[in-house]
């Protein structure tokens, strides 16, 4: 019987659910009436405000939940990313080769380098043409191109006005834990796992709730280890859960991202329950409803790297009082954006 905690099919469909809360929240979050988000700091008023929402339906109620836990797609993506890396590398071929060791860490920063690069270049080129073109474009500065291009604009000053189009920090994120992972966490005892997080959620929860200090944290390796831990955590102990246990934990998992997100220090702890959320959900839908999501999670890279493009172009027409009908164009166009730009990433990937 298989031990794993996810199948392959599933960590897929998990996928599709992340990139829909992620491209989904990056455009209600930037309509005026619509209830922010919580994070890189911590806001009071948001976390009220979403509790007042929460009891109280109206038209935007779907945007305020989208725009509130949307971006809790990408602890999704951290875990997963964690889980594959444990599942490729050590549960397969061994990295580690002797003297080899340092070198063997250099090809493999530089192969996952390559990867996340060429993702970023097509969707950044692409994003810059379309916002110059188009009203209201972003001021770049030399240094914030070349960072980005560099992958390394998280460790810039007020990383949240010079990485842009906003989602491509995690670009950078992904990097410095794919290097974290390789140089500290890479085939080592559980407890060096452990220490990472609870070391990382210590030096954030020392931060003052709407520090400028907590906001570069969290946009660096620090404020994803949570749940990059948690993905390589699950995929080396082997771990079955039937039906009945993934209902309940996808019931409490619901009731704890909430609860927690509405206090500061609990609100450091929500990735976990996140990442629980997904993958006891992905064990307990209909085959109906996982179809649609392995789909959405198949295409998930390019989505990420065009959706910005769609947003720059139609979310005029939300902020011009047709909410829903902006929102549903947006994702019309983005989805098919996104088949584009896949076939035209793997044509890049088959000749290089």
């Amino acid at each position: 019987m298989n031990s794993e905690l996810l199948s392959r099919t599933e960590c897929t469909a998990l996928r599709g659910l992340a990139i829909i809360g992620i491209f989904l929240h990056n455009y209600c979050h930037w309509l005026g009436p619509v209830i922010k988000e919580n994070e890189y700091q911590f806001f009071g008023k948001n976390a009220e405000a979403m509790g007042r929402a929460i009891h109280n339906f109206d038209e935007l109620w779907v945007m305020h939940v989208l725009s509130f836990f949307g971006h809790y797609g990408v602890p999704i993506f951290l875990f997963l990313s964690a889980y594959g890396l444990v599942m490729k590398y050590e549960k397969g071929p061994s990295l580690i080769t002797g003297a080899n060791y340092f070198r063997g860490a250099w090809d493999f920063v530089v192969q996952h380098f390559r990867k996340l690069w060429l993702m970023m270049f097509v969707g950044y080129a692409a994003f810059l043409m379309i916002d110059f073109i188009t009203p209201g474009p972003h001021k770049y500065g030399f240094v914030d191109v070349a960072a980005q291009l560099l992958l390394v604009n998280n460790l810039l000053p007020t990383p949240d006005k010079v990485i842009w189009p906003g989602p491509f920090w995690f670009f950078g994120l992904m990097l410095q834990l794919y290097i974290v992972y390789r140089l500290l966490l890479y085939r080592r005892h559980w407890g060096w796992t452990l220490g990472a997080m609870v070391l990382c959620t210590l030096i954030q929860m020392a931060c003052g709730p709407e520090s400028e200090e907590l906001n570069r944290w969290r946009y660096n390796f620090v404020g994803g280890m949570l749940p990059f831990g948690l993905g390589l955590l699950s995929a080396r102990q082997p771990m079955l859960m039937n039906k009945p246990v993934a209902v309940c934990l996808t019931v409490i998992s619901v009731l704890m991202i909430y609860s927690l997100s509405m206090s500061y220090f609990s609100w450091f702890l929500v990735p976990l329950f996140v990442c629980s959320f997904g993958y006891s959900l992905v064990k307990v839908l209909p085959s109906w409803s996982m179809r649609p999501l392995v789909w959405m999670g198949e295409i998930s890279a390019a989505l990420f790297i065009c959706h910005p493009i769609a947003r720059k172009i139609f979310i005029p027409i939300s902020r011009h009082g047709d909410l829903y009908t902006g929102l549903l164009i947006y994702i019309v166009t983005s989805i098919a954006l996104a088949l584009l730009f896949r076939a035209m990433l793997r044509g890049i990937s088959s000749r290089s």
